[in-house]
């Protein structure tokens, strides 16, 4: 734009008045480009895609998660870099890789604080951050303005919270029945409402081990979920698959995951359990008791065996598990409505989205951690701001290390260049890049851990998924999703398959030396 002193009217009477809807325009322009979205990002642990009926209809209703995919975007192939809830949340806070931040597992890994976050280049952008609820990565938050959080994976019933002043504090309730008060109540008392912000608001619901808001203890007890075909998994052609321990029947506990509890049984996790029921006080203790006990009167009067207890299992956890959606769908409603009532949700993208998938019974498991479609597959819903357009399912492959710089680039804050995600904006604008990814990339390093997963990194195409475990173990696993979406049959080194093999071998090289994971150099040396 040339300057005001050399507009060819500006001496004139006329001129001025000619050049009053170019100064407003100019000025309309300048406005626009300095808006600044909030962002609030609502995160859960363990919530899989299957127990969200904007996803899945077989199992429950969410109709306030259904509220924010009906009337904005769902994205259909959104996954992890890593099934884990702190590297996952590493990933998501850094827009990196795990080997690229430094989190790659939960059993030895400290989170590094001084590193580049997402949320400190939001404050630089002048935003307020905060985050409300599980953490998960050992060190205390950096990069936030207000931030309270869960020691470890936190309590269900009447929980702690750590605060900003290092104190531990109990809170009176449900946690994410909490965990919404303080969320709200940092946006309507706590922020500097001239500012634009981003609050993280992170439940410990869906993870284990599911323990139910009390009034929802009788929800879904007359309802028999349906088992997936393959519960009972063979693991024919993946050792990997068969070396876990994570079976419904063999590895879920009987006590701790259950609530058959008997001061006369003992289990490997019985203490952790009457530590988790004993923060209730005593009211809440007689109902939560008048509830479980003729279950667990029925449980061992029967003394279900085999198949039948394997299925027992499955009904309990499923029942259970679909509890604990129930009261996080309701609290999303009362974020929504928060919003809502005060004239915020045209100035903010709402994300909601778990740390990665889960197993419903799917293989037979509970848990998450492979590279099989259940757990490394996550939700990602959104709505838009007024300005964004766009509607309906979005397609391409998308994953977590993107939300840092899409975050940063709906706040107008420049991209750095080691920022290994990519900016989902273009297709919350309805854009159709034809230069977007082709792969993703996945690597899992938590071994010998709980579950007993075998490290393993693969590459995923729309079509294809190539899976390498190593360390204790040399197997490769193919899939043709399209041919085969549970992943039952593994290809690999099958007469016919040698081509897309070699292709996606070649896919996954490229990935590495994008992002610099240095597993194959490390591979290479042990061999040596």
């Amino acid at each position: 734009m040339r300057p005001l002193t050399c507009h060819p009217f500006i001496g004139s009477v006329a001129g001025v008045a000619a050049l009053l809807p170019v100064l407003s325009g100019c000025a309309s322009q300048q406005k626009e480009a300095a808006k600044q979205y909030n962002i609030v990002y609502i995160m859960t642990d363990d919530h899989t895609a299957q127990m969200m009926s904007c996803y899945d209809t077989r199992y429950v209703e969410t109709p306030n998660l259904d509220r924010i995919a009906n009337d904005g975007v769902r994205f259909v192939n959104s996954f992890v870099a890593n099934s884990l809830s702190g590297p996952s949340r590493a990933c998501m806070l850094t827009g990196k890789h795990s080997h690229a931040n430094g989190f790659t597992d939960n059993t030895t890994c400290v989170f590094d604080g001084s590193q580049q976050t997402m949320p400190k280049l939001l404050q630089k952008a002048g935003y307020q951050t905060a985050i409300i609820g599980k953490w998960h990565l050992e060190s205390l938050p950096t990069g936030f303005d207000y931030w309270e959080i869960l020691p470890g994976q936190g309590d269900y019933y009447n929980p702690r919270f750590i605060t900003m002043e290092n104190d531990t504090i109990e809170k009176k309730g449900y946690l994410t029945n909490l965990i919404t008060d303080m969320s709200i109540d940092w946006m309507e008392n706590q922020r500097d409402k001239e500012k634009p912000f981003c609050l993280f608001i992170h439940h410990k619901a869906i993870h284990r081990n599911w323990l139910p808001e009390l009034k929802y203890l009788s929800l879904y007890e007359d309802k028999t979920f349906p088992m997936p075909e393959n519960f009972y998994d063979d693991y024919e052609g993946r050792p990997a698959a068969a070396a876990q321990e994570m079976s419904v029947w063999k590895d879920m506990d009987i006590i701790y995951d259950t609530k058959m509890y008997r001061k006369d049984k003992e289990t490997p996790l019985k203490s952790t359990y009457e530590s988790f029921i004993g923060r209730l006080d005593p009211e809440e203790r007689k109902q939560y008791d008048a509830f479980y006990e003729p279950i667990i009167e029925e449980f061992y009067k029967k003394n279900p065996q085999g198949k039948e207890l394997a299925e027992w299992k499955f009904q309990r956890y499923m029942r259970d598990y679909a509890k604990v959606v129930k009261t996080l769908d309701d609290n999303v409603g009362r974020v929504l409505d928060y919003l809502e009532e005060k004239g915020l949700m045209d100035n903010t993208l709402v994300v909601y989205t778990s740390d990665q998938g889960f197993y419903m019974g799917e293989h037979g498991w509970f848990d998450k951690r492979f590279m099989y479609e259940e757990s490394m597959r996550t939700p990602l819903i959104m709505h838009l701001p007024k300005d964004f357009q766009t509607r309906g399912d979005i397609p391409q492959l998308v994953q977590n290390i993107d939300y840092a710089p899409t975050f940063l680039d709906l706040a107008g804050a420049p991209i750095p260049e080691d920022i290994q995600g990519v900016s989902l904006l273009p297709l919350l604008k309805g854009e159709k890049p034809a230069d977007w990814r082709k792969s993703l990339y996945y690597h899992f390093y938590e071994y010998p851990a709980e579950h007993m997963v075998k490290r393993h990194y693969g590459v995923r195409t729309d079509r294809y998924k190539l899976i390498h475990f190593y360390n204790d173990i040399d197997e490769w696993e193919l899939y043709d999703l399209k041919e085969d979406p549970t992943e039952m049959h593994n290809l690999f080194g099958k007469p016919g398959y040698e081509k897309i093999t070699e292709e996606l071998k070649q896919e996954l090289v490229k990935l590495q030396k994008q992002y610099q994971d240095p597993i194959e150099e490390k591979l290479k040396e042990q061999k040596k």
